[in-house]
């Protein structure tokens, strides 16, 4: 399947670049325009999926250039506005004139991805792509730029090619269901049910019922086996399973046949199997209340969750996500997060994973106020974490390596002067003292976060 070819039109070089840039890494093919002449000739040289139009040029303005096209009828793929501060309105107007959508700058990241996928499925994109693969799982889409989150997507969607029964280990929290889920999208079986159920309910009084299922009667009813089908079964949590539970997934796999409560016949196991455990319960299952026996049985192929605190260089990208995330299925007003808060909440350990910060995203944006998020806010929402560990300019770099030390204090340097900065690479650069694409050169390689706007200087 071909990729989808975008054409992103802004007179902003920074803007422009920054958009292929992540556009590129999401696996689509982008060409780029700096003004509406520009942007004609390339629609004449080859036609787009999709283009991302800025409003304000300085040759002819996005609303007129859109006008033109669609009287002259040279453009035939959806169109998607770019509109800076003040320009809502007219971006309105440009909806009216055919425009499929249009997103606000300074702009999300997530918001643009996502706008990006819904244009390109929408009824005016020649483009039928299926779900885009390489892709995380929702919650973990904003970091697909992160090295761990790359290998994570990579071998889940490895393990998607298999049959075999897949065991999850990761900490409570920290994305094990949708990781799941991503795997049975991924895999041959996405057509099929999904069905999810925690161990914690499989107790010994009604594991029977809810794994096999009741026939016949007036009580007849499928259980999670049966519902499943030729899909996915998810257990999350294993060790939860009672004891009794435990014993009928081992038997099921192994003979590959269930009876339901009241059936006198077999019936074929047809599932993929998934679960989930903690950590510690592969350290010593019998310890935890497994059987060692469904452990071997369920974790023929094994895949490994990281824990946020592991990640947090991409907190900034994950609370742009969880916040457009949460305003446009909960309504929750909008508010984003100062570049004091951000650098707070990268420096937290996060003991309940991201089911903490999402948590924490959902109540701040709820208790409304200012637009921006501050520090002040962020800290009395956070509890106590013991055994906090340093900032990172207070470590010990002594017993490093000089690379890895010099590493870890130009990362902690420079996130410490953005903020101060206001999170504006121009004021950066004067302040540090550093040519600005050397500075933008400087940050990618240390992974510190500046596109959370990427408003001008």
């Amino acid at each position: 399947m071909r990729k989808a070819h975008i054409l992103v039109v802004d007179d902003e070089a920074d803007i422009r670049n920054t958009i292929q840039e992540i556009l590129v890494e999401e696996g689509y093919e982008v060409s780029t325009a700096a003004n509406a002449a520009k942007a004609r000739e390339a629609v004449r040289a080859g036609a787009p999926d999709l283009v991302l139009l800025d409003i304000w040029m300085p040759d002819t303005d996005g609303i007129s250039l859109l006008g033109e096209w669609q009287k002259d009828g040279h453009l035939h793929c959806p169109v998607v506005i770019l509109s800076g501060h003040g320009t809502v309105e007219t971006a309105v107007e440009a909806t009216r004139l055919g425009a499929v959508d249009f997103v606000e700058k300074p702009l999300s990241l997530s918001k643009l991805l996502r706008t990006v996928d819904k244009a390109l499925r929408g009824p005016h994109s020649a483009v039928r792509a299926g779900p885009r693969r390489g892709s995380l799982p929702p919650l973990f889409a904003a970091l697909g730029r992160s090295r761990r989150m790359r290998e994570l997507g990579a071998q889940a969607e490895r393990l998607a090619a298999h049959d075999s029964p897949v065991l999850i280990v990761g900490e409570s929290g920290s994305g094990r269901s949708s990781l799941a889920r991503f795997i049975h999208e991924s895999s041959s079986r996405r057509d099929e049910p999904f069905v999810a159920v925690a161990g914690a309910s499989l107790i010994e009084a009604n594991a029977p019922n809810l794994l096999l299922g009741v026939a016949g009667g007036k009580d007849d009813e499928p259980g999670c086996i049966e519902r499943a089908g030729a899909g996915t079964l998810f257990i999350s949590n294993v060790e939860d399973m009672s004891t009794a539970a435990q014993d009928l997934l081992i038997g099921v796999m192994e003979t590959g046949q269930y009876a339901p409560l009241g059936s006198a016949g077999q019936k074929r196991f047809g599932n993929r199997f998934l679960g989930s455990v903690r950590p510690d319960t592969l350290a010593n299952p019998v310890a935890a209340g497994v059987r060692g026996e469904l452990i071997e049985r369920l974790g023929a192929l094994r895949v490994s969750v990281p824990p946020l605190r592991d990640y947090t260089e991409d907190i900034s990208e994950l609370l742009r996500y969880l916040t457009d995330d949460l305003v446009e299925r909960e309504r929750l007003p909008y508010r984003r997060f100062g570049f004091a808060a951000q650098n707070r909440l990268r420096n937290y350990p996060w003991p309940d994973n991201l089911r903490q910060l999402t948590g924490l995203v959902r109540r701040l944006l709820a208790a409304g106020g200012e637009e921006e998020v501050s520090l002040a806010e962020v800290e009395r929402e956070l509890p106590p974490a013991p055994g906090k560990e340093q900032p990172l300019v207070k470590q010990d770099l002594l017993s490093l390596p000089l690379r890895e030390a010099r590493e870890q204090f130009e990362r902690a340097y420079l996130t410490e002067q953005l903020s101060l900065c206001g999170g504006k690479v121009g004021q950066l650069a004067k302040r540090v003292g550093m040519e600005r694409t050397h500075l933008y050169r400087k940050l990618r390689s240390l992974g510190v976060d500046f596109r959370g706007t990427l408003s001008d200087d």
